[in-house]
């Protein structure tokens, strides 16, 4: 188990400017690397099969599948990794280099969960607090645990889905990826919260392209060129 410094503003500040990552260590500024992850790019154990997502590293384990949600321009806005009866949704983002931010953002998902007639409640995981809940859905109720990892620049912010958040020691599989994920905090100054940058894997972009050609409807030679209306295809905002 492991602890890191939690709380912050919201805010860029001067000081969140980032350095490389030599200087950094030189200053002392990384701390020791965990025992296990999420690890920090400039920490993280080499020798393992990645999925490259971008800001995110997936280790490759065997049974799990790995569920990519982007939008036109290639951006992905949802990661989610099942394996059985649980799912575990991944989610990557900016915060300040000496403070962590998911105390601030643990309150607000749980006030947010009471608004809704849910009764969150806190529970001690190896990551430090987490926070568990069973709340309603179209399907009928849910468990739902949120678990958030602060870094050096950066918080992973997990949603445990279905028997492992029920049962933590359900998690299995899916807990394996959460300690073997790898964060790629880029050099840009970023408000904290933004969401990290993600990206389809050149695997996964290329099929998708393949995909949508072979189904593209063939246009008349004497047709007019197809135009898509205004907000066709929406986005997500982060």
């Amino acid at each position: 188990m492991f602890s890191r410094k939690r709380g912050g503003p919201r805010h860029v500040r001067p000081d969140d400017t980032p350095q490389s990552s030599a200087l950094a260590q030189s200053m002392g500024d990384l701390p020791p690397a965990p025992d296990f992850g999420p690890w920090d790019s400039t920490q993280a154990p080499g020798g393992v099969q990645r999925l490259d997502l971008g800001s995110l590293l997936i280790p490759a384990v065997e049974g799990v599948e790995v569920r990519v949600q982007a939008n036109p321009e290639g951006g992905v806005e949802q990661i989610v990794l099942v394996h059985g009866n649980s799912a575990l949704q991944l989610g990557v983002f900016a915060a300040p280099r000496s403070e962590g931010i998911w105390d601030e953002v643990r309150d607000e998902i749980a006030g947010a969960m009471k608004a809704d007639g849910a009764a969150p409640r806190e529970v001690e995981g190896p990551y430090g607090t987490e926070l568990a809940a069973r709340v309603q859905t179209p399907d009928g109720p849910a468990d739902v645990r949120f678990v958030g990892v602060d870094g050096p620049r950066w918080m992973v912010r997990a949603l445990f889905q279905g028997l492992a958040a029920a049962d933590p020691a359900q998690e299995g599989v899916l807990g394996e990826c959460l300690r073997g994920l790898v964060v790629v905090r880029d050099n840009e100054a970023r408000p904290v919260r933004e969401a990290l940058p993600l990206r389809l894997p050149r695997e996964m972009s290329e099929a998708a392209e393949q995909h949508a050609h072979d189904h593209e409807d063939p246009t008349p030679p004497d047709a007019p060129p197809h135009q898509e209306m205004p907000g066709a295809n929406g986005r997500h905002a982060h």
